[in-house]
C-alpha cells in the first residue's frame, strides 16, 4: 500500500507540473508555396495559404483548450482517487478506486497524444 501511495504522490506532482507549465501548440512548419519560385502567388493561391494558416491556427487553439480542459480533469480525477485511497486500508481495494485509476489512466494517455499534436 506504501507504494501505491507513492505512486499517487508522483502522479499529483506530474499533475501538477502539467498543469502550470505552458502548452505550446505544436505547430507544422510551413508548406512549400504550391507554385514556382519564379512567379509570384496568384490571389487564389494567397487565399488558399490564408484560409490553411487560419485553420491551422484555430485547430492549435481548440487543441490547447482540449488540453487545459482535460487537465483539468485530471487533477480532479487524482483528487478524487487519494480521497478513495485513504479510505482504504492495507486490507482492502475499493473496486471505485479501480476505475478512477483506470479512467485517469486512459485521460492522461489522451493528453500526452494532444501534447504531441495528435488527435
Amino acid at each position: 500500500m506504501r507504494f501505491k501511495t507513492l505512486g499517487l504522490i508522483i502522479l499529483l506532482f506530474v499533475l501538477a507540473a502539467v498543469q502550470s507549465m505552458p502548452c505550446q501548440a505544436q505547430q507544422q512548419p510551413p508548406r512549400p508555396p504550391d507554385y514556382p519560385p519564379n512567379r509570384p502567388p496568384t490571389m487564389e493561391e494567397e487565399q488558399h495559404a490564408k484560409i490553411e494558416k487560419e485553420m491551422a491556427k484555430k485547430a492549435n487553439q481548440q487543441r490547447q483548450a482540449e488540453l487545459k480542459r482535460d487537465t483539468d480533469k485530471l487533477l480532479k480525477l487524482a483528487t478524487e482517487l487519494k480521497q478513495y485511497v485513504d479510505k482504504t486500508n492495507e486490507n482492502t481495494l475499493s473496486l471505485e478506486v479501480l476505475k478512477k485509476a483506470e479512467e485517469i489512466e486512459k485521460l492522461a494517455h489522451s493528453v500526452k497524444d494532444k501534447m504531441k499534436g495528435g488527435y
